[in-house]
């Protein structure tokens, strides 16, 4: 049986980079994507809901990124009349800019190598035909 290998340019393979502080995932690809939408939506539970987790996985990676750096990444309010809400520090937003240039600056810096490596992954799988 002839093992099945990716092909073209549209691969949905890419790296990512991931900062740990010991054993802890201090900032990655979803920890950064959950700050974008706090900042987007002002609120942890509609970024939970924006990128399709439960409100506490959400809360549970938010407090693990206030723990990692010096001081919280995000903030939150208590709710009341209007309802709570959360947002990013200046920190917050900082951490997330220079997180985003790492990450380009590292998928340029192994472009070629990556490359060369995805001749080791299988095809994707289609996504499931709509009946």
């Amino acid at each position: 049986m002839k093992r099945k290998t990716g092909s073209g340019p549209s691969k949905p393979a890419h790296p990512r980079l991931r900062v740990l502080l010991g054993e802890r995932i201090a900032i990655g690809p979803g920890k950064a994507a959950l700050l974008e939408a706090i900042a987007r939506y002002g609120s942890i539970s509609a970024a939970a809901r924006a990128n399709s987790m439960s409100y506490r996985r959400a809360w549970n990676l938010v407090d693990t990124m206030n723990k990692c750096f010096i001081t919280p990444l995000v903030v939150t309010s208590a709710g009341g009349q209007h309802g709570g809400g959360a947002s990013l520090t200046d920190l917050g937003r900082e951490a997330l800019t220079s997180y985003q240039a790492m990450e380009i600056k590292a998928a340029r810096a192994v472009a070629r190598e990556f490359e060369a490596f995805q001749r080791f992954l299988a095809a994707p799988e289609k996504p499931p035909a709509d009946d």
